[in-house]
């Protein structure tokens, strides 16, 4: 099982969460921003149902794949 951690952290004027490099969008104040990282984080460990995604990779190629909906990564909120 794979793990996501969500990090707090000061971002354009506010507080935003971090996930892989990629951040959210801009909240007043931490407390705002950990409590939407907390609710990502919930949802991304929600099952859902199988689909089928495509997706590009850094060279450019695309791939198509099934998703299980039942594999869900364990979350972490850090910040």
């Amino acid at each position: 099982m794979s793990k996501v951690t969500y990090h707090i952290v000061q971002h354009d004027g506010g507080w935003a969460y971090r996930v892989d490099g990629v951040y959210s969008e801009t909240f007043r104040t931490h407390d705002d921003a950990r409590q939407a990282a907390q609710r990502a984080a919930r949802e991304q460990r929600a099952p859902g149902q199988d689909a089928g995604i495509t997706w590009e990779d850094a060279g450019g190629r695309w791939h198509e794949e099934v998703v299980e909906g039942h594999d869900r990564p364990e979350t972490d909120v850090e910040g």
